[in-house]
């Protein structure tokens, strides 16, 4: 296909030039994006697991208040010296009381999460869904301009991304956040000096989280980036392997391969570097920090020195630290670093997610095909009155129409579909600035063949995507039964187009699953008859199981031009009004091309029919000949009089030069 040209040569190795890779920090809009998101889908669930997490947080610090009040009961029956029996009443209850609670954090926990394990694969399941549906309506432009193996990657690797941001970072936050902020309370309930030591090492804990997380956040993007180029790279290699052994290139495909997965291994071994130093780091800072808060626990203990805390509003007596406070803020201490070290670990995640999310939304946010057409195409019944009158039938009649709506009056006229096409002064480029139509015309009467011959890069497919509206023109106009074909819905105009194409695409199913392919509803031996009017017939029958054979791998387990007689018997099914052929014969020996062909002839009878080759007998036949050369016609006419000519087209069918 011309399109072919505008594809950028990706260079494996030369990462740091690819535009798509980061230049700044992801910003926070994707992990709120990826929140309403999940909002949405599950406004009443969402809501219902945190508050599940919140509970059962709330529950875990419990224990330091209950292990400050038993301590205090032990410490006053030791200086009292009372009997188990009146201790027995003063800690047996608060004890009761806190595995009541457990009890209940066992079930919101046991709740939570069955409800995580919905969500996370629900919005999962609602994230692929709507990926696929954007990739759907998106042009074809799309798809020659992005490797397909990294398109590939979103659905697994970045989406992997995203099910542990919902399914393990989200929840762990709001539960460690949520412990955070209980036990900072209850630290300042028991004592402020304390508090406010164990402050310091948290606001060192979060420079160095900021400062190691931001470190492996652009790494992290990065990495992304190099696993969904990589997996491209490897996907183009498993498709092309037959060439790459044939031209013995496996050396060189190595070498690429390795200049791609050294600069994963950079990527990846300078995230981790960074990451995996957080969470030792918080975690001996903490125990540091734990020590500190015993020394000055101790220090205040000992020297009977002044303690300031939000309890003393309410109990005169707790203005000196006691030994229960001290027991407590050593279990508090733990728990308090503990937690942020749990966040901390989660930056990782989290970067990952972010650098996933913003390539899957990426992609979902890509402009769409444009279809501004409201022409759509209908069963027509013509009157037998001779009138010639079109209506509209829920009937399968075997005549289609245009329905065309007219704003201005409300009225709605319908236009028999009889393959019509016009081109007029038609201009196009791939590439803004670089033209690769000029001013081409052409005209195709119903039932007439029209053909393009020319070299490689003439501009012959190009014509056929602008009939399909594959890409639109820059310039001029292309009519379809008299209809500007902006104005026809393109699933319409696509339905009335039968389009046979070079590179040969089969579906993983059976023969008849493919053949049926043309048409979702057309029966077996509808399916049958078109095999035997494109010549497949024969072959097909002798496979091991016939129609029923099942086809892997785009059909490998065939040959070339027997892939190609199914893609003509799909094409066959169809049976639309306007034929596109794109090199249909390429693949084909000379022997079977002549049964093809017969078949083909009789395809064609009463069609609009456009022929792309190379073998000029295939088009010897063709109502038109145009003769392309860098995307302008230069010559046109029957076989005859482009003979008669003795032009471009007599040189080469006479074989004067080479049609490449």
């Amino acid at each position: 296909m011309e399109s072919k040209h505008m594809r950028k040569k990706n260079i494996p190795g030369s990462a740091e030039k690819d535009p798509q890779r980061p230049k700044r920090k992801l910003d926070m809009k994707i992990l709120a994006r990826v929140v309403r998101m999940l909002h949405g889908y599950y406004p009443v669930l969402l809501p219902v697991t945190v508050a599940c997490i919140i509970f059962s947080a709330i529950v875990a610090t419990l224990p330091a208040i209950f292990l400050e009040q038993v301590t205090r009961a032990i410490d006053y029956c030791l200086r009292e010296g009372v009997t188990w029996d009146i201790a027995r009443d003063m800690i047996v209850p608060k004890v009761m009381i806190l595995i009541g609670f457990y009890i209940l954090a066992i079930i919101a926990l046991s709740l939570e999460t069955q409800l995580e394990a919905v969500i996370t694969q629900g919005f999962l399941n609602r994230m692929r869904k709507t990926m696929f549906e954007k990739m759907q309506d998106l042009p074809i432009r799309y798809f020659d301009t992005h490797k397909h193996g990294d398109i590939m990657s979103y659905y697994t690797n970045d989406i992997d991304t995203l099910r542990q941001l919902v399914g393990q970072s989200l929840p762990t936050l709001v539960r460690s956040g949520v412990i955070v902020v209980s036990v900072f309370f209850i630290m300042l309930w028991y004592s402020v000096w304390l508090t406010c030591v164990l402050l310091v090492g948290v606001v060192l804990m979060i420079l160095l989280s900021g400062k190691l997380g931001g470190g492996s956040s652009k790494y992290f993007v990065r990495l992304q980036r190099s696993v969904g180029a990589e997996e491209g790279y490897v996907q183009e290699m498993m498709n092309g392997q037959k060439v790459v052994k044939v031209f013995n290139h496996e050396d060189a495909c190595q070498a690429d391969f390795d200049k791609l997965n050294q600069e994963l291994y950079e990527d990846s071994y300078r995230a981790h570097a960074y990451a995996n130093m957080l969470g030792p780091i918080i975690m001996n800072l903490g125990n540091i920090f734990y020590v500190i808060v015993v020394t000055v626990g101790c220090s205040f203990l000992l020297n009977g020195w002044f303690n300031l805390c939000i309890r003393s509003l309410f109990d005169p007596t707790a203005t000196a630290v006691t030994v229960s406070v001290v027991v407590t803020f050593l279990s508090m201490t733990k728990q308090f670093t503990g937690n942020i070290n749990q966040v901390s670990q989660q930056v990782n995640s989290i970067v990952m997610a972010m650098a996933g999310g913003e390539r899957i939304f990426t992609l979902m946010d890509e402009t769409p095909e444009e279809d501004e057409g409201y022409v759509t195409l209908v069963n027509a019944r013509v009157a037998e009155d001779g009138s010639g009158r079109v209506t509209e039938t829920d009937e399968h009649t075997g005549q289609w129409a245009w329905k065309h709506p007219h704003a201005a009056d409300g009225s709605v006229t319908y236009t028999l579909l009889r393959g019509d096409v016009r081109l007029t002064d038609v201009d196009f480029a791939y590439t803004e600035g670089k033209p690769v139509l000029h001013d081409v015309s052409v005209y195709a009467e119903p039932g007439q063949k029209v053909a393009f011959v020319g070299a490689t890069g003439a501009g012959k497919t190009t014509i056929t995507n602008l009939i399909n509206r594959f890409y639109d023109i820059a310039d001029g106009k292309i009519r379809y039964d008299g209809i500007n074909i902006n104005k026809i819905k393109k699933s319409d105009l696509r339905r009335s187009l039968g389009i046979v194409l070079q590179e040969t695409n089969l579906f993983t199913g059976t023969v008849m699953d493919n053949i049926r392919y043309g048409k979702l509803d057309a029966t077996d031996e509808e399916c049958r008859a078109a095999a035997r009017l494109a010549g497949a017939d024969d072959f097909i029958t002798r496979l091991p199981h016939g129609y029923a054979t099942e086809l892997t791998n785009n059909g490998a387990n065939l040959s070339q031009g027997q892939r190609q007689l199914i893609a003509i018997a799909r094409a066959a099914v169809a049976d639309p009004p306007v034929m596109i052929l794109d090199e249909a014969t390429s693949s084909i020996d000379t022997r079977t091309e002549a049964i093809v062909q017969a078949g083909m002839d009789k395809l064609m009878e009463g069609r609009t029919v456009f022929v792309i080759a190379h073998r000029l007998s295939t088009v010897k036949n063709s109502d038109v000949i145009m003769v392309l050369d860098h995307g302008r016609i230069i010559e046109r006419g029957n076989h005859e009089k482009l003979i008669a000519e003795r032009g471009t087209y007599y040189q080469l069918y006479t074989g004067a030069f080479e049609l490449e």
